[in-house]
């Protein structure tokens, strides 16, 4: 159930919207969230339809765009989109209207305020009449778009989909998840995550679009191997009994993985987990990090493909992307792991 990567369209609080560069220039964050780096919206969307636009709605439609570009592909089999929290923008307007004037509301916010706007959004700029789809499974979103998607492949229903992982943060949001103690209360520097002994973790936001397809080209990033998803798996065992069958089931053994590109975000208590994987099953192992790059949101995980994406392609392992000094003798297969609040874990495995 292979899935080739054929072009990814990239938004996110680096440098990322082209092909080139793969993180030789790092962006440094000192602030209360890591925002993105918002690109020229004029050049990809009509300025007379933005007009009308949240924020979000126009980083997926962009982001979808550069990744169709890059693919050489005009008009994809599907669209397929996850999203932890839709635009919390647009959500924000309509509550906050609510409270100060319950007359003669606009109804704007309220229709691009629901979770599957993004991808009808971007089927409407494409003139697509395709399959299309949003999963909302918190940080789970991702993951099952590209089940979904290689599903599709395997079953020959689809050739070319466009699968997307998007969310944004605001202040107000923010501030309200800040009370449960899972994000820091004050603005830290993104390039030092995991030196603050200071609870929580930093919040971002992202918007990664991924051509998927049956066959690969010229542009081919790498290959997903395999996606799993698991709840609540109780003990470190339990983690570990779940990672040797994944890999498996893709007949691969963990001496297998050349770099553990883990979800590691500063937040101490959730950190516990990586930490142990990497004395145990992965200490002989590269191990990577990536939310340091991009902040903790719910579809981070689609951040940690393109990074896996660009290490196969390029065949580098940036410093940035360190946990420990270990060089891997090739690059061929990476794991990626992430999980939250030890409640929703996850694995992709990408190859070359």
């Amino acid at each position: 159930m292979n899935a080739y990567i054929n072009g990814i369209g990239l938004i996110s609080p680096q440098k990322t919207t082209t092909r080139e560069n793969f993180l030789s220039e790092v962006v440094e964050h000192n602030a209360d969230y890591l925002k993105c780096i918002d690109p020229n919206y004029k050049e990809f969307i009509d300025p007379l339809a933005a007009r009308r636009m949240s924020r979000l709605i126009k980083m997926g439609i962009t982001s979808a765009k550069l990744c169709l570009a890059e693919a050489g592909v005009a008009m994809p089999d599907a669209i397929i989109t996850g999203t932890g929290l839709g635009s919390v923008e647009d959500t924000e307007k309509i509550l906050n209207n609510l409270l100060n004037n319950e007359q003669l509301l606009n109804p704007t916010p309220f229709i691009q305020s629901t979770y599957n706007t993004i991808s009808s959004q971007i089927a409407i700029s494409l003139k697509c009449h395709n399959y299309n789809s949003t999963y909302v499974h918190r940080t789970f979103s991702f993951e099952s778009c590209l089940l979904d998607a290689m599903l599709q492949i395997e079953e020959k229903t689809a050739n070319n989909i466009l699968v997307g992982g998007i969310d944004e943060m605001t202040m107000n949001h923010l501030n309200i998840i800040r009370r449960l103690g899972y994000f820091k209360i004050m603005p830290e520097s993104n390039l030092n995550l995991l030196k603050y002994e200071t609870p929580g973790t930093l919040a971002g936001e992202g918007s990664a679009y991924f051509l998927l397809s049956s066959e690969k080209n010229e542009s081919t990033y790498a290959v997903i191997k395999g996606v799993k998803t698991f709840y609540k798996p109780g003990t470190m065992q339990k983690v570990q009994e779940r990672i040797i069958d994944f890999l498996s089931s893709l007949n691969l053994l963990v001496d297998d993985v050349d770099i553990f590109l883990s979800g590691l975000n500063g937040h101490k208590a959730n950190d516990t987990i990586y930490h142990d994987l990497t004395k145990d099953l992965f200490q002989n192992k590269p191990i990577a990090f990536f939310k340091h790059l991009c902040g903790e949101y719910h579809t981070a995980s689609s951040f940690a493909l393109w990074v896996a994406a660009n290490c196969i392609r390029t065949s580098q392992y940036p410093d940035i992307l360190r946990v420990n000094p270990m060089n891997p003798h090739q690059i061929k297969n990476i794991l990626i792991y992430n999980h939250f609040n030890n409640v929703n874990h996850s694995l992709i495995l990408v190859s070359a």
